[in-house]
């Protein structure tokens, strides 16, 4: 049985060495370490192989003995082995193929979830291209190395998406629709047809305004949705909204590139099979 095991040690000579006696004298296997130093002391990550009867108080003591300090043990599977550079590599190539995966993908690398259960977890934020905000959870605390991993992940992939973002509206390429503005629709029309459309609907109190967005397919990747928001987030502060939020199916990949080329700060989010994503309208440009 595979447990992942974090304990802090003091940063001194030996005291990892003392740890995987204690391991080795009870039996169990250190299958993996990995090592993230701070300050005066020193967080281990271990994947211990145990007998299979071993609870998580047990594993817990065994650390604990071995003076490990604020332990915290979970039950994984296999590919808890797997390597840690390889598996960054392949988190950036499953978001860049669908960038919606982004707040799954790493929650999945970092063991942390993208809803909060209590409010008592750790968070970890990530910002992409200086605009989309991705928050992920977890009880264990994340260290510094890990958030310098997550920003440095966040920046290559804003990076790459950028490279693919659609054209900025009135860009040469972007195409030349026109967009009309009619109280809280947005239309974008071309050659007397509708090439887009987007809708904003008030919400009560402090709740933020639903946004319905559609681009025509024959129109993807030519800057209409990127206008679309725009305009259709101006209209909304001008109704008195304070802030929108975006829902499309978690396999839609346009959402965040459409979000970083229109330039807004935006809070993206995974629920189940939905997409969502909240914009605030305080700094909206006029």
């Amino acid at each position: 049985m595979l447990w992942r095991v974090r304990a802090g040690l003091p940063d001194r000579p030996g005291a990892l060495a003392e740890l995987a006696a204690a391991c080795g004298r009870a039996g169990v296997n250190i299958q993996t370490v990995q090592v993230f130093p701070e300050g005066t002391s020193v967080t281990d990550e271990l994947v211990l192989q145990v007998p299979q009867d071993w609870t998580r108080d047990r594993v817990h003591d065994l650390l604990a003995q071995a003076g490990g300090q604020a332990v915290a043990a979970t039950p994984v599977t296999t590919a808890a082995l797997e390597d840690q550079p390889t598996r960054y590599v392949q988190a950036v190539r499953a978001i860049v193929a669908q960038p919606a995966s982004f707040p799954d993908v790493v929650a999945h690398l970092f063991d942390a979830d993208v809803t909060p259960s209590d409010g008592a977890e750790d968070v970890l934020e990530m910002t992409v291209g200086g605009s989309a905000t991705i928050q992920v959870r977890r009880d264990t605390p994340f260290t510094s190395i890990e958030r310098a991993r997550a920003s440095a992940l966040a920046e290559l992939v804003g990076q790459v998406l950028d490279a693919q973002a659609p054209p900025a509206p009135h860009q040469p390429g972007a195409g030349d629709p026109e967009f009309v503005t009619s109280g809280a629709v947005v239309s974008a029309l071309a050659g007397g047809k509708v090439a887009g459309r987007a809708e904003f609907t008030p919400a009560e109190g402090e709740e933020p305004w639903p946004v319905d967005l559609w681009v025509d397919p024959a129109w993807h990747r030519r800057g209409v949705g990127t206008r679309l928001l725009a305009d259709v987030a101006r209209a909304a502060r001008s109704a008195g909204a304070e802030e929108i939020v975006l829902t499309a199916p978690s396999d839609t990949q346009a959402v965040l590139p459409m979000v970083l080329a229109a330039g807004m700060r935006g809070r993206i989010r995974m629920a189940g099979e939905s997409l969502t994503v909240r914009i605030a309208l305080s700094d909206l440009r006029r």
